[in-house]
């Protein structure tokens, strides 16, 4: 069975308020079209059109790298006009599948089932029922509850606005028979406008049976027209991020306080996170980890046995098992760290590795230096890497000792066991197993007096 999925996303979005297409907005730093489109490529034997208007530029630039066909509707006149523009790219025989790029929860098991309801004298159609419908389209059923027709609101009559299952607008149906459908559609309502949803009367008239289903939840099926209902599908999205994971045995401290933005491609055993936690990107996590309150965490990599205390932000960096990071600690792009590390409190490590046991532990800077094992960095410490055009590279050894508040400036090498003298500025290599230092000469001035304030 070969299906054509067509993504409707032309709509402007008014009621964002924004410049911004509605479908570039984001969930979970995601536009809303790419988690449909994420949804419809999980399908077999799929080909994907998007239909895009509003800001089709902006579009199809930021999702250039989706593997779909683009196809402009340069007038917006409804769904139905919207998908007539597709009409000439599906095949007879196909199976088309109807989707909305402003609805991103819709669930990959809601769509299979929609298609399983599909033949040559079937259509699928895809309801919801809410308490309150205002605002969508009815769905119509005769005394033996048979679907009839959808109808629009603004076209409704008032028993019909009663009606609590509604059209979402999702739908699969044969390609010969939605094409020849589509040829006949009229814009004879209130908006002037192509309704799709006047395919159901005509297929009934065809006596083809309208087969419904329904998602697990509302959520699932609702789409995004303001930023209220943005902020609302976020939290639906996080909540279930935050009960997969607790199903897999992580413990959440709070799980309406944690936000996944990504993936985790490898997830070990108790595992805890506090509070305003972020995982952002693709990350691994090893197993007795534990991630404090308010730390950021993209596209890394967290061994067994790790201890990252509260307020760190990690990105792009490997830490190695057993070791221990922050608080209010930063590793930068290509931070490696081995096995049993600590970093301490204001510590910024960045495009450095940290080999085996090595400790820098207060307030310090660490840029593209390479640290050995055993290595004990002191507070205020500053690899000085950047001469204001090009960087250069610090290597300390070893059980290499640097004492604190000291500046080693680059391209410099700290010798294996080398001690570093407290308050040194170090712009030459440091011999191995001897104490370098640099200082000036400490005065005391004899007879200096401290200023006074003058009283006015």
């Amino acid at each position: 069975m070969k299906i054509t999925t067509i993504i409707l996303a032309a709509g402007k979005g008014t009621r964002m308020r924004s410049e911004l297409p509605k479908i570039l907005h984001e969930i979970a730093n995601r536009p809303l079209l790419q988690h449909v489109y994420d949804t419809a490529k999980h399908l077999e034997n799929n080909t994907i059109k998007i239909v895009v208007g509003h800001g089709a530029e902006l579009v199809t630039e930021a999702l250039k790298n989706l593997d779909a066909d683009w196809v402009e509707q340069t007038q917006q006149l409804g769904t139905g006009h919207a998908v007539q523009q597709v009409s000439d790219q599906i095949a007879d025989a196909d199976n088309v599948l109807i989707l909305y790029g402003d609805v991103p929860l819709l669930k990959l098991e809601t769509v299979r089932l929609l298609i399983n309801n599909v033949n040559d004298r079937s259509l699928a159609l895809l309801t919801v029922n809410l308490t309150n419908p205002a605002g969508y389209g009815r769905i119509v059923r005769n005394t033996a509850g048979q679907v009839v027709k959808i109808v629009e609101e603004k076209d409704a009559t008032e028993a019909e606005k009663q009606i609590n299952e509604v059209n979402t607008g999702i739908m699969a149906v044969q390609g010969q028979q939605l094409k020849k459908w589509l040829s006949q559609l009229s814009n004879s309502n209130v908006q002037g406008e192509y309704y799709l949803t006047d395919v159901i009367e005509m297929a009934v008239a065809d006596h083809i049976t309208i087969v419904t289903s329904q998602p697990e939840t509302e959520d699932e099926v609702l789409g995004v027209n303001n930023r209220i209902q943005l902020s609302h599908l976020e939290r639906v999205y996080q909540q279930e991020q935050a009960n997969s994971l607790m199903e897999q045995g992580v413990t959440l401290k709070d799980p309406m306080r944690f936000d996944q933005r990504g993936s985790i491609d490898s997830l070990g055993q108790d595992i805890e996170i506090d509070i305003n936690v972020i995982l952002e990107g693709n990350n691994s996590i090893g197993s007795n980890v534990k991630i404090g309150a308010n730390t950021h965490i993209k596209n890394s990599i967290i061994g067994d046995n790790v201890t990252l205390f509260a307020n760190c932000v990690i990105e792009d960096a490997v830490i190695g098992q057993g070791s221990r990071i922050g608080p209010y600690a930063r590793l930068r792009p290509e931070s490696l760290l081995a096995e049993n590390v600590h970093i301490g409190n204001f510590v910024e490590i960045k495009k450095s590795s940290v080999a085996a046991g090595s400790k820098i532990n207060h307030l310090s800077y660490i840029g593209d230096t390479t640290v050995g094992a055993k290595v004990n960095i002191g507070a205020g410490t500053i690899t000085c890497n950047y001469d204001g055009v090009n960087k250069f590279r610090t290597i300390i050894e070893d059980g290499a000792f640097i004492g604190s508040n000291s500046q080693l400036v680059a391209p410099v090498i700290i010798g294996k066991n080398a001690t570093i003298g407290a308050g040194s500025t170090i712009t030459k290599d440091s011999p191995e197993n001897q104490l370098t230092l640099s200082r000036a000469k400490q005065i005391s001035v004899t007879g200096w007096q401290r200023p006074v304030k003058l009283e006015k």
